[in-house]
């Protein structure tokens, strides 16, 4: 027999990452051989012999890397006949392992800066996502801003209704939707709405982009500098940052700084800003800043969308304009308010800019929160043939936490059982730095994504989130479906209230809001005829978590109770939690069925 379990103290001690210059003790189980090497990865190979303990248990310990790095190790068992090799499991969410003739997949250990530290406040709380064209829109509305509105978006058109749904209007040369139909949500249409949002436990405003652009995503950012005239102006964001001191919360702004719109201060493709744009010359002060092959309409842009042409992330004055600590854009809406920045594909961004705009953020704000979007493993990601570890200490804060949104959806609906969605917990367990582990943004919706509605109700396969849009428009859950699929969202609701991370709700999502991929899942709030008896349980739920320390900074234990039924149990340790603060209270148990 041999045997090395990742997720068990007895083979792994402490569990999960350490900090730089700590020591782990590694242990294995084997009866078939009186010789077991440890194996190490650093940069280099280093190979430990281990000590045999009683019971045919192996042991080492070691003192690991005094700098921040990804650690690898597995086993090399030794035998009459030759070597047998150990290493990691075959979906790489360690715990037990298996032998192999050949070269393994390793284990690995995070090492972290040991003095890295995330805000309290996103551990603590509960985040909201909002889409602020379709939120809710203030009485006043645009009016008094029609000229800027105008001058702004000449192409955009105006629902009559707020009962409307979104457009379908399909652009011919990219084959997306154009998302130049508008609602008309404002930001003081949001700030009316506070005492709900608050009401329903929410302490964390995530609000996808408010600086002017051409869609109404707005993630094709025409200035980083300006309110986009639709939402309303400077004084209305104060208005709303004020509003949410005033309740004890907080505003994380969502930033895309990989790419910009062509329709821009910078790029101004259409001339409709006054400055001289790089389409327009190479005279131009933002020209250095993109990439052209053939000047002025051959040039780099993101996944091929003429309309977002990408930018050189590494040239001086683009950093500068974006972390200058005088009027640098990320440092700037911070001192405006805001608590920090979720970052659009933040693994566009290169590393050595993350670090650069943690540091300009945190110069104004000691607890800016820097989040990324991070559809993978943010432990250990290869991007742009790049490996990338985001959780050392040294770049972001933490990350949107998809893979557990895919394992609970695929727990659900029946793709996995409770025993795999439990690895995937204590994967993230073992190399998530409790910082890191501690400030997940923990998704179930988002404006990426069908509604999770739909996603509980089998919409959210290969292929079916991808369908052709005419054909999503048709899809309207039956009420049968919708009430199966809405038990099934309430489980997932407390199953992120259990977990460490922020629980994270998409609007609309706690009134049962449905809806497939853009814009379907970007219709405005429901607001008249929402599920109240749903939102009610959300609300309960939200509000459970937020007064209850134990299932924010206690420590986590998951066990699969057999193939339906997932049970998360969180405690304190000598009275202590995860952080080593304080913590009293019972400790918690809560079951997870399907």
């Amino acid at each position: 027999m041999v045997q090395h379990d990742s997720h068990q103290s007895r083979y792994r001690e402490p569990l999960g990452p350490i900090p730089a210059g700590g020591k782990v003790t590694i242990r294995f189980l084997c009866n078939e051989s009186n010789t077991v090497t440890l194996r190490t990865w650093d940069g280099s190979e280093h190979r430990y012999p281990m000590t045999l303990l009683d019971n045919h248990l192996f042991e080492a310990t070691l003192t690991v890397p005094e700098t921040p790095m990804l650690f690898w190790y597995d086993f090399i068992i030794h035998g009459k006949d030759g070597t047998l090799r150990y290493g990691n499991s075959g979906d790489q969410l360690g715990g037990e392992g298996f032998p192999t003739a050949h070269q393994p997949a390793s284990y690995q250990i995070t090492v972290y800066d040991p003095a890295y530290a995330t805000p309290e406040y996103i551990r603590h709380g509960v985040v909201y996502q909002i889409f602020p064209d379709r939120f809710h829109k203030d009485a006043i509305g645009q009016t008094s801003r029609e000229e800027a509105i105008k001058a702004a978006h000449p192409e955009a058109t105006f629902h009559d209704s707020w009962e409307e749904r979104p457009s379908l209007d399909i652009d011919p040369e990219t084959y997306d939707n154009r998302a130049l139909d508008f609602f008309g949500g404002t930001l003081r249409g949001i700030a009316e709405k506070l005492d709900e949002l608050k009401a329903l436990g929410v302490t964390i405003l995530y609000i996808n982009p408010v600086f002017r652009a051409r869609t109404n995503h707005r993630y094709d950012t025409g200035s980083y500098e300006e309110i986009d005239p639709i939402l309303g102006t400077q004084a209305d964001f104060d208005h709303l940052i004020s509003e949410c001191d005033k309740r004890g919360m907080k505003v994380l702004l969502d930033g895309v700084f990989s790419h910009t719109g062509s329709d821009s201060l910078y790029f101004n493709r259409f001339g409709r800003y006054e400055t001289l744009g790089a389409y327009q010359s190479i005279e131009s002060p933002y020209y250095d800043w993109y990439t052209f092959e053939e000047h002025p309409n051959k040039y780099r842009t993101w996944w091929g969308f003429q309309t977002l042409p990408t930018v050189n992330k590494d040239h001086p004055t683009y950093r500068d304009y974006l972390l200058n600590p005088e009027n640098g854009i990320l440092p700037r809406w911070v001192r405006k308010g805001a608590c920090g920045w979720r970052l659009d594909v933040a693994d566009e961004l290169p590393m050595n800019t993350l670090r650069d705009m943690r540091k300009a953020i945190r110069n104004v704000r000691k607890d800016a929160l820097l989040l990324g979007e991070v559809w993978e493993d943010a432990s250990n990601k290869v991007a742009y043939g790049q490996q990338r570890c985001y959780c050392l200490g040294d770049t972001l804060d933490s990350v949107m936490n998809y893979p557990l949104r895919r394992a609970v959806i695929d727990f659900f609906t029946g793709v996995c059982d409770a025993h795999h969605l439990r690895r995937v917990i204590l994967h993230q367990q073992e190399v998530y730095p409790a910082p890191f582990l501690y400030s997940l943004m923990n998704l179930l919706g988002s404006h990426d994504r069908v509604r999770i509605l739909n996603a509980m109700a089998g919409y959210d396969r290969e292929g079916a989130a991808q369908m052709d849009r005419t054909e999503a428009s048709m899809i309207f859950l039956d009420k049968e479906t919708r009430t199966a699929a809405q038990k099934k969202v309430l489980e997932a609701i407390k199953l992120i209230c259990a977990l460490p991370g922020a629980p994270t709700i998409y609007y609309g999502d706690e009134l049962g809001m449905q809806g497939m991929a853009d814009p379907w899942n970007r219709a405005p709030m429901d607001w008249a005829h929402g599920d109240q008896a749903m939102r009610a349980k959300v609300q309960e739920m939200l509000n459970h978590r937020l007064h209850t320390p134990m299932l924010q900074t206690g420590f986590l234990g998951v066990e699969a109770e057999n193939a339906d039924t997932l049970v998360i149990h969180r405690y304190a340790v000598d009275g202590r939690d995860v952080f080593g603060n304080a913590l009293v209270g019972d400790e918690v148990e809560v079951r997870i069925k399907r």
